[in-house]
């Protein structure tokens, strides 16, 4: 997800640059003045509006790096990092968590790499979610396998290298470090650090702790169910409920739905007025349920199978940009990757709200979604059997006063009998039967 090369905000205008460079995926390419090399990405950055101090590393089996290549970086205040090819991607990552720890926004990162997608963006999203920085991208090759990761700007390399005016500053550059990540050992002498590179120690230290190949993810022994930070302990809680993923139980009483969901979220320290909605097609749905939910202040939405999730997302994106942060999220259905996953948390790396999650089944792999809490949707109604809640009074249900509303045909209601007329109605039949026809127009032949 890419804001075009958008101009610096005040906030990162001068804020500190860290840039981490895959040199096997982007080389310097032939005949090009490795000494130009700060300058051009500098005058990238300049070009948006950024002028803080700028920091590079540059990470490759330098085994292989040209002495020349390696004193012309180094000489510009480059620092250069000496890792195997197939441990650069898990060694840039640990170093930008490393970094991130000790560097709290504003501040810019940029990668220069083709492995963000298919090796950490799926962490560095939730990490950004979390702790939000601005992030640029710069890659040979661009595959965007996944789009969640959203970046201020982007750039192809060749392009950014020969197309970009280079800045000249008159500032005086530190000699740059020199590291081997295999030995954990560091030097600002290229002549020293190729002594050591060509040394017996360095050989078997790479032999015998080899670094590591695969990424780490940090964000995965992040907690759940977390209790109420006091920005969103009472701020409005608004739940989108799919209730084809996350049926009501057999003999449960659709009364308690809401006093179950109340229940919870008190448990963990919020108390903020609570808005439910339910999806779904609720011609199938029993009167007895339907009377039950709309009774507690839920209200009841009518969409089919084709257009169910698709409706809970515009809706979300409606409420979304009239209701700014802070405020609590819920999504109570079977597989948030599946569809809300990019849009969710695409929006979180820009305005921070609490996300709860409900799902029928344990998930097996790790959600692009950072949540708060998460819970299995019928452990989640058994609250209101351990404890007893009050409901909360009407007032606080929310905005919305109509509580039956028809995707399909743009009908709402506050009675369950007009509901009912209105989905057994013509108007609606046809409505239904012109969906029909252009979803099925939209499916490849």
């Amino acid at each position: 997800m890419k804001n075009e090369n958008a101009a610096a905000t005040p906030e990162y205008a001068i804020a500190k640059i860290m840039v981490w460079w895959d040199m096997k995926d982007c080389p310097i390419p032939g005949g090009y003045n490795a000494r130009r090399f700060r300058r051009s990405i500098e005058g990238a950055f300049n070009n948006l509006g950024y002028s803080g101090p700028v920091s590079i590393t540059a990470y490759g089996d330098q085994t292989q790096t040209p002495d020349h290549l390696l004193h012309a970086l180094s000489s510009t205040g480059i620092a250069i990092a000496h890792a195997r090819s197939e441990s650069t991607a898990s060694l840039m990552y640990s170093d930008m968590v490393k970094w991130r720890g000790h560097n709290p926004p504003p501040a810019t990162m940029m990668f220069i790499s083709d492995q963000v997608d298919y090796v950490f963006s799926l962490d560095l999203i939730r990490l950004q979610q979390k702790t939000l920085y601005n992030l640029f991208l710069g890659y040979s090759v661009r595959s965007k396998a996944i789009a969640e990761l959203l970046t201020s700007a982007e750039w192809r390399w060749e392009k950014l290298l020969w197309s970009t005016p280079v800045v000249n500053k008159h500032e005086e550059i530190i000699s740059a470090m020199f590291y081997c990540k295999s030995c954990q050992f560091d030097c600002q002498s290229l002549e020293i650090f190729r002594n050591h590179l060509s040394s017996s120690k360095h050989a078997w230290q790479e032999v015998r702790k080899p670094t590591a190949r695969q990424l780490a993810p940090v964000t995965r022994k992040w907690g759940r169910n977390y209790p109420a930070k006091p920005e969103y302990a009472t701020a409005k809680i608004v739940v989108w409920w799919d209730m084809v993923d996350c049926p009501i139980p057999e003999s449960f009483d659709a009364t308690r739905v809401r006093p179950s969901l109340e229940g919870a979220f008190k448990n963990l320290g919020y108390s903020g007025p609570v808005s439910i909605t339910a999806y779904g097609d609720q011609s199938q749905t029993p009167d007895h349920l339907l009377r039950g939910l709309s009774s507690t202040g839920i209200a009841v939405s009518h969409a089919n199978s084709h257009r169910r999730l698709m409706r809970m997302i515009s809706d979300l994106h409606t409420w979304l940009i009239k209701n700014p942060p802070p405020a609590t999220i819920m999504l109570i259905l079977d597989d948030v990757d599946d569809v809300f996953s990019n849009f969710v948390s695409g929006f979180q790396q820009k305005k921070k709200n609490n996300i709860f999650l409900a799902y029928p089944y344990r998930r097996y792999k790790m959600s692009a979604v950072v949540t708060s809490a998460e819970w299995l949707w019928e452990s989640l109604l058994a609250v209101s059997e351990t404890r007893r809640h009050v409901l909360q009074r009407c007032s606080q249900r929310g905005e919305s006063t109509q509580m039956f509303d028809c995707k399909t045909c743009c009908f709402d209601c506050n009675s369950l009998d007009h509901f009912r007329k209105h989905l057994s109605s013509r108007k609606h039949k046809w409505g239904v039967s012109i969906l029909s026809q252009y979803i099925i127009s939209l499916e490849p032949f």
